[in-house]
């Protein structure tokens, strides 16, 4: 009789023991799925936040489309007076794009099939980042090299795309050590694919070559 209390009582106290493990396994999974939901929670609310701060910044870019369109309408503003760059530079706004673009022709910032900027550029450049500092700063800016349709003879480049990259690169590079973010940067080569005058004629190849600053009010 002794001997089937003993084995009764061992028998209860592996019971014991199971149940208890299972208890703390069943703890620790708990704790493991309390502590993954809360993890996504807080994934989630950052995720509203910034979607919030997302909706107010659009909300804000669009009211300083607005504003600018407006003065160019009802003030009767030129788009380079508007978008402060002021007159003497050649300034389209878009503002169904939501872009504004500063195009410089070719003699201004470089000599004839090169891609090192002049000396003298740095005054336009200067007064651009100027502007680009004080009224649209964190903004996208691309940098697009444009050449005319005649082909590369008697310098370094393979081609017309290359010329126009490499002249985009040369703005690019300035403007980041002038102090625009890297990230915020990008420059492109277009070469001769975006004309925006005839290339028949000497004072449309001249327009063509041109490099254009574009400032993404949107992005």
């Amino acid at each position: 009789m002794q001997g089937v209390t003993n084995k009764t009582a061992l028998l209860l106290g592996l019971i014991s023991v199971l149940v208890l493990s299972g208890c703390t396994d069943w703890q620790k999974k708990h704790e493991a799925l309390n502590v993954e939901h809360q993890n996504i929670k807080g994934l989630l609310e950052r995720e509203r936040a910034e979607k919030g701060q997302l909706a107010d910044q659009l909300a804000k870019d669009q009211q300083t489309i607005q504003e600018l369109q407006k003065q160019i309408v009802e003030k009767k503003k030129s788009p380079a007076e508007a978008t402060g760059f002021g007159e003497g530079y050649d300034v389209n706004f878009d503002a169904a794009a939501g872009t504004i673009t500063v195009t410089l022709p070719d003699a201004i910032l470089f000599d004839s099939g090169k891609a090192n900027l002049r000396s003298a550029t740095s005054k336009e450049l200067n007064h651009i980042y100027a502007v680009l500092k004080e009224k649209y700063p964190g903004r996208e800016i691309e940098v697009a090299g444009h050449t005319d349709a005649d082909p590369i003879k008697k310098s370094k480049w393979a081609d017309n795309l290359e010329l126009s990259a490499q002249r985009a690169l040369s703005v690019s590079r300035y403007l980041i050590q002038k102090g625009v973010s890297e990230s915020k940067m990008k420059a492109v080569g277009c070469g001769a694919a975006r004309p925006i005058a005839s290339n028949s004629t000497a004072a449309g190849k001249q327009k063509n070559r041109r490099v254009e600053i574009v400032v993404h009010m949107m992005k």
